[in-house]
């Protein structure tokens, strides 16, 4: 009995249910949607002609390489230009740093289909600056295609470059580039020999997230891409073609988009293997004082550089007052689309809230329950925990929204249609933030307080709640209102799973552009730039101003 009891305690009921809701909600749908790869379309059985119909018709596999070709592009670019970006700004005195830091932030958590909006408003067929130009005579290059998708990719995802990369410059040992100052290594040549290859890892894990966020987004291209298709888009048109939508299909380019993301994971994996140094930041390096020329030069690199990148916020906020008649912007400002959306998509606005808020509630108790099982419960199984919790990352969002279709759009259980399946696709996709925010604060808060409150008598599951759980609170809500910022911008599961009944304010700035109706999409991206704003000055005054790192 007493055996029974000890088994049945706190922490291996939570682990029990955590592992029952994760094989339900994730392990059952992914293997539904493996399943379902294999389906034949003829007659119902098991076969690998899906897979082999992929790589025989161009149709499908020029979709692999359009996708590649723009991720890996983005992915260089962002690169190039997070990695001076951090450079300049953690080791020179530059002005205006909280200001350009801010800047880069904001314009990485809108959602990036709001920069492909944007620039289309921008350098469109009949843009503002395309207009600009063409009254001069010049004809500026086209937007649309390859060309916009990579542009909006490289301006919407080189924060993370920038993020990681600083956070590493800010905690490497100053003493290791002075000692290779002592041996004549200085400049351009410390940089490449000393600087960069001892924050390798930090910098391949910046563009891997670039890589795999680009690869995964949806909006995007289906905005600006005009015939130029990506896997998330065609595994988008399959599943929900006029026509009947293909699920086998669907399904199978799934699986393949996921196989993409783990090979890349795995190569950042191996790449980084020799490549791991552990550094002391007790003399963090100083901040190189500037001439005034240099100074105003690097600092104007910087500002147009986060300029550019948050072009998009400007012109959402300033376009959604302006008066439209039908599709064309006309002049004058007024509240008109801002009362349009009041009266026809309130319930896009109020959905996406309620929605955002049930899974925040719930990542909030996941965060402090699994990341103590993961911390301070350490085994073989909790690890196999963290890994299934993590494994979202690797899975772009519509094709978790068709894995949860595949599995509940039928009995026993069905979801489909419903608020719940939009929540838990939220929960999953977005909890691994609050998970790894949880886990850090984790760390720093000694064991021995734990200890001597158990000494004392107090029970252990007492001591996490009155103790354990008040010291993680920061934390803990620090990485949730990160989960919650990208909740309620989140489109690639959403387009997948909503109905009329359930759509959001993201799905409704899609469908508002694709008809057209861009002064309404600008008022209601001009909510979410607000929203995020505001989320963004709450996270500072929870962290303590520390901001936003990666």
């Amino acid at each position: 009995m007493k055996r029974i009891r000890k088994f049945f305690n706190f922490w291996n009921v939570t682990r029990i249910i955590a592992f029952a809701t994760l094989a339900v909600v994730l392990i059952y749908p992914f293997f539904s949607m493996l399943r379902e790869s294999f389906v034949s379309q003829e007659t119902g059985g098991f076969t690998f002609a899906n897979y082999l119909e992929f790589f025989k018709y161009p149709y499908y596999y020029k979709t692999l390489f359009n996708s590649l070709s723009v991720v890996i592009t983005a992915t260089i670019l962002s690169t190039l230009i997070g990695l001076p970006m951090a450079y300049i700004t953690t080791r020179y005195n530059i002005w205006g740093k909280p200001l350009i830091n801010i800047m880069i932030i904001l314009s990485l958590l809108s959602p990036p289909f709001i920069g492909a909006y944007s620039w289309i408003l921008l350098l469109g067929r009949n843009g503002f600056l395309t207009n600009i130009f063409r009254n001069i005579g010049i004809e500026l290059p086209t937007i649309y295609g390859w060309t916009g998708i990579v542009l909006v990719f490289t301006l919407k995802f080189f924060p993370y470059v920038y993020l990681f990369v600083s956070g590493a410059l800010k905690s490497m040992d100053s003493s290791i580039e002075e000692a290779a100052e002592n041996l004549g290594v200085s400049g351009i040549k410390k940089l490449f020999t000393i600087t960069f290859p001892l924050i390798l890892p930090t910098i391949t894990a910046g563009a891997l997230m670039v890589f795999m966020t680009s690869l995964a987004d949806f909006g995007t291209p289906m905005l600006i891409g005009e015939g130029y298709k990506v896997l998330p888009v065609l595994i988008y048109e399959e599943y929900m073609s006029e026509i009947g939508g293909n699920a086998t299909i669907a399904s199978m380019l799934s699986v393949i988009i996921i196989i993409c993301a783990v090979a890349i994971l795995l190569v950042q994996k191996l790449v980084i293997a020799k490549k791991s140094y552990m550094m002391s930041s007790l003399r963090p390096p100083k901040v190189v004082k500037l001439t005034k020329g240099k100074r105003i030069g690097l600092t104007v690199f910087c500002l147009v550089i986060a300029g550019i990148a948050m072009v998009q916020q400007v012109v959402v906020v300033i376009t959604s007052f302006i008066k439209t008649n039908g599709p064309i912007f006309v002049k004058g400002f007024s509240l008109d689309s801002y009362k349009m959306i009041i009266s026809k998509l309130s319930t896009n606005i109020s959905n996406t809230f309620l929605y955002s808020t049930i899974a925040i509630i719930i990542m909030v108790i996941a965060g402090l329950l699994l990341s103590y099982l993961i911390v301070r419960k350490k085994s073989k199984v909790n690890s196999l925990l963290d890994i299934l919790i993590m494994f979202p990352y690797v899975i772009p969002g519509a094709v978790l929204g068709i894995s949860l279709l595949v599995a509940f759009n039928k009995g026993p259980v069905m979801l489909a249609g419903t608020a719940w399946i939009l929540i838990i696709a939220y929960v999953i996709r977005k909890l691994p933030y609050t998970i790894r925010s949880s886990t850090a604060i984790l760390y720093q808060i000694d064991p021995s307080i734990e200890e001597a409150s158990i000494n004392l008598g107090v029970s252990p599951m007492k001591t996490f709640f009155k103790t354990t759980a008040r010291l993680m609170a920061p934390g803990v809500l620090s990485g949730a209102i990160l989960s919650w910022i990208t909740t309620i911008n989140e489109l690639s599961s959403s387009v997948i799973l909503y109905t009329g009944k359930t759509a959001t304010i993201s799905v409704a700035i899609y469908t508002e552009v694709v008809r057209a109706s861009f002064g309404t999409a600008a008022a209601l991206a001009s909510i979410l730039t607000v929203t995020t704003i505001v989320s963004i000055l709450i996270f500072n005054k929870i962290s303590g101003g520390k901001g936003i790192t990666m």
